[in-house]
């Protein structure tokens, strides 16, 4: 079995880890607190103390949160100059696309290769082992980390041999996610002023007209009005969304909903909803 460590154990990241672990992956863990990675080590994990020691594995997989965490991780702090020579780095994060060039050029700069992996599916879903995972990069070096995407993923979507066309990938696909949102607390508030049971009529359009996770999960949410626990925040929705309007402007395209969600996110956030599950910018419709 090969070596591989992760880095940042949020609920993705222990869940990755803890599946590598049970393949019989030698795993490295490094969290900038120490209570997941102390977790991880008694499920047979190393704990390693800096990100450095983390970088000596042949493949490191790293799930942090945002550009500002990557940047200050990976690419401000020198720490690639520490790295093993030839290693493959696999950012699983949902970072900019800007940002995701930049990374390819300073860990080739750094003979280290990157591959952008970025993912579909929630933690229950990374703890089952199912992911979809949005792989992009040179293709020897994507055929080097398959047998750790077999264990943490269902499927592997080569998406091209640029990175931050992964990422490119995701950040649409999440702003579909948002728009699909949007137009369920919509409707959901039309039917429920007209008498409708709101739970009946989402169960109906979910197995109808829009099977599939996305409008029976939110759905099911927006009729209950149940925002916790949120497994997607709407802080984190709201990143996401302007990573797809910046996306969409370095192609000179333009995405009106995407305008438009940005009030909703902003009002959502200023009504409290920061860390209720990414839903509740349903809430904005009058219900």
């Amino acid at each position: 079995m090969g070596e591989v460590a992760v880095i940042g154990l949020g609920g993705m990241g222990r869940a990755i880890a803890r599946n590598l672990v049970r393949a019989g992956h030698e795993t490295v863990v490094w969290n900038r607190s120490s209570g997941p990675a102390e977790e991880l080590a008694q499920a047979g994990a190393l704990r390693v103390t800096s990100v450095a020691e983390a970088l000596r594995c042949p493949v490191v997989f790293s799930v942090l949160s945002d550009d500002t965490a990557f940047t200050e991780t990976f690419l401000d702090s020198g720490v690639l100059e520490q790295a093993r020579p030839g290693a493959v780095h696999v950012n699983v994060a949902t970072v900019s696309v800007e940002l995701c060039r930049r990374a390819a050029q300073v860990h080739a700069e750094h003979g280290i290769g990157y591959v952008a992996a970025p993912v579909f599916g929630r933690v229950i879903v990374a703890e089952a082992g199912a992911l979809n995972i949005l792989a992009a990069g040179e293709p020897e070096l994507i055929d080097r980390v398959q047998p750790f995407f077999d264990v943490i993923g269902s499927r592997t979507w080569r998406l091209g041999e640029r990175p931050e066309q992964a990422n490119t990938a995701k950040v649409l696909g999440n702003y579909l996610i948002a728009c699909a949102i949007q137009s369920l607390g919509e409707a959901v508030s039309v039917a429920e002023a007209a008498g409708a049971d709101p739970g009946q009529f989402v169960e109906l359009l979910a197995s109808t007209l829009f099977p599939g996770p996305v409008y029976s999960g939110y759905g099911s949410m927006i009729a209950q009005r149940k925002y916790q626990p949120a497994a997607f925040t709407t802080a984190l929705g709201r990143k996401d969304l302007h990573l797809a309007l910046q996306a969409a402007a370095a192609q000179e395209v333009s995405l009106p909903f995407g305008d438009l969600l940005r009030g909703v996110f902003d009002q959502a956030i200023a009504d409290g909803h920061s860390t209720d599950d990414w839903a509740a910018i349903a809430e904005q419709q009058p219900r």
